[in-house]
Parts: C-alpha cells; structure tokens; sequence
C-alpha cells in the first residue's frame, strides 16, 4: 500500500481496505501514527499562526 494511501486512512479521508489483517498490534501502531500525524498537523498550523497571522496585526 502506498503511503499516501495509508496517510489518507490514517485521516479519516479513505476507507481502510476490507482485505487487511487486523491484529491487535497494527491498532495500536496505526492508533499512534494517527496521534503523531494531527500533533504535527497542529504544530504546523501553530506556526502559521505565530509567523504569518500574528506579525499582520501588530
């Protein structure tokens, strides 16, 4: 699968495949994936905020 595939289940923006194994172990790494990509997805649109929004209304 390929890893765009994988980032847009881990998004909730596609389905996941019917066809996969599901141990208890691949829900706790996807779980933790899931974590770590809207953690940097929010840190990403903290510093936006801090470098692009904030300066403007000063």
């Amino acid at each position: 699968m390929g890893i765009l595939k994988q980032v847009a289940e881990y998004l909730y923006l596609r389905k996941p495949d019917p066809n996969e194994e599901k141990t208890q172990w691949m829900k706790y790494m996807h779980g933790i994936n899931r974590i770590s990509i809207f953690m940097f997805l929010f840190a990403l649109l903290v510093m936006l905020v801090r470098w692009v929004i904030i300066p403007l209304f000063k």
